[in-house]
């Protein structure tokens, strides 16, 4: 494949741009490459600024579950653009929004709308603490909720990709209230909580963790949490940012059958435009301004654009079928590329929950992060490397989740297990 243009563009982007990327982990420096530079997206497909075109499974992190530009979110944009971009006061898009989110996730009685995942997350933990008068936080290794200081500890995502195990000007006065325990560990939980409950405002978790790959929850380990939270009094938050509308319409929460009493939720809900929210019981929620003392805000929170995408996904995940008919294509892509490393002799473990997917380079099983780091990161990195010249766009970390959209066909999936096949042999 040609990359001259690629090249030319990063070349350029690293004299003007901290690493040449705006996020960390689209630098692919963990995968020994440069990045991709992309010209434009239309279904599952991902053209670059070389004119290569590739099978999309990151979908842009994750919101992209309808696939790229799909007719009705582009025609709700349009339409909205008619009206203005920003306008720093109530639209009547912002209650739509909120209605179709609440009618959706059943443990949700009212939420507030945000820009990003992390000011979900972290405007979520200042309410709990707000809420319960407490300031410990409980949070897992791995699981990333955003780079906001207080939650920027044992952290998945890209600070796993790049190997840092803290980031300075994060100072021990913060992250002294967050302790992070091992995924799926429920002793560890208690033991904690037999301690120091007294202090503990919540205890923040992906219910299937996306950000260290995609670990599921052990059988019983939500189901506990949620017990021990309610017995004292402790706020338990579902970082539904990434799973929210993903694994299920309402969420992990919804497959597994938990009510927490804060969601975050993000991606889908803006219809692949800047957004996030927090939502959650009633009497909780009240408590943020203006309605109560604990402050937050934003300028551009609410955004017209974002809203009016997020309402016409929201609309299309509802059709009938939906989810079955996405589900089983990730089922067959992961059964597909399990075989396709089983028939080379590489020892893989993969799963998929919903629409989300994952594989590590392991043989063992993986449930918690430091199963996640028994991966082999040379065979991934030579696997991510021969799947991208094969037209297969992948996430450029052992440490990131999987996505399968509506946009993928049949033909998709079965291309995408050959170029496997071909690179697992490859690479055997």
């Amino acid at each position: 494949m040609k990359r001259e243009t690629s090249e030319k563009l990063f070349k350029h982007s690293v004299n003007v741009i901290p690493g040449g990327v705006n996020s960390p982990v689209r630098a692919c420096k963990s995968v020994g490459t440069d990045p991709l530079f992309i010209e434009r997206a239309d279904g599952c497909r991902l053209f670059d600024a070389d004119g290569n075109s590739y099978i999309d499974y990151v979908g842009s992190w994750g919101p992209m579950i309808l696939g790229h530009r799909h007719p009705e979110v582009i025609k709700a944009i349009e339409n909205v653009l008619n009206r203005g971009t920003s306008f720093g006061a109530p639209t009547d898009l912002e209650a739509e929004l909120a209605d179709l989110v609440i009618d959706a996730v059943p443990s949700i009685d009212m939420v507030r709308m945000v820009n990003s995942g992390t000011e979900a997350t972290m405007s979520a933990v200042r309410l709990a603490r707000g809420f319960t008068g407490r300031d410990l936080i409980i949070k897992f290794d791995g699981c990333y909720h955003g780079h906001a200081d207080t939650l920027l500890v044992e952290a998945g995502s890209g600070v796993a990709t790049l190997n840092i195990p803290g980031s300075p000007g994060v100072p021990e006065a913060v992250t002294q209230y967050t302790l992070s325990l091992p995924f799926n560990d429920i002793d560890s939980v208690k033991e904690v909580i037999e301690k120091r409950g007294a202090e503990i405002a919540c205890i923040i978790i992906e219910p299937v963790a996306g950000n260290m790959g995609m670990v599921p929850p052990a059988e019983g380990f939500l189901e506990e949490l949620r017990a021990i939270t309610e017995k004292n009094g402790i706020i338990l938050i579902f970082d539904e940012v990434m799973t929210g509308f993903r694994v299920a319409h309402g969420g992990a929460q919804e497959g597994y059958g938990i009510s927490p009493d804060i969601t975050t939720l993000g991606k889908i809900i803006g219809g692949g435009l800047p957004v996030g929210a927090y939502g959650g019981r009633r009497e909780i929620m009240e408590h943020i301004a203006p309605q109560g003392p604990v402050y937050q805000a934003g300028t551009l929170s609410g955004n017209p654009v974002a809203m009016a995408a997020g309402i016409a996904t929201l609309k299309q995940i509802k059709q009938p079928g939906f989810y079955d008919s996405l589900n089983e294509k990730t089922e067959r892509l992961v059964k597909g590329l399990k075989n396709a490393a089983d028939s080379a002799g590489i020892k893989t473990t993969a799963d998929s929950i919903g629409s989300m997917f994952g594989m590590f380079f392991t043989g063992q099983a993986v449930d918690n992060f430091a199963d996640a780091k028994t991966s082999n990161l040379e065979l991934f990195s030579a696997y991510y490397k021969g799947m991208r010249e094969k037209g297969i766009y992948l996430a450029p970390s052992q440490f990131e989740a999987g996505f399968v959209s509506a946009a993928h066909s049949d033909e998709d999936i079965d291309t995408t297990i050959k170029a496997a096949e071909a690179v697992m042999g490859e690479i055997a």
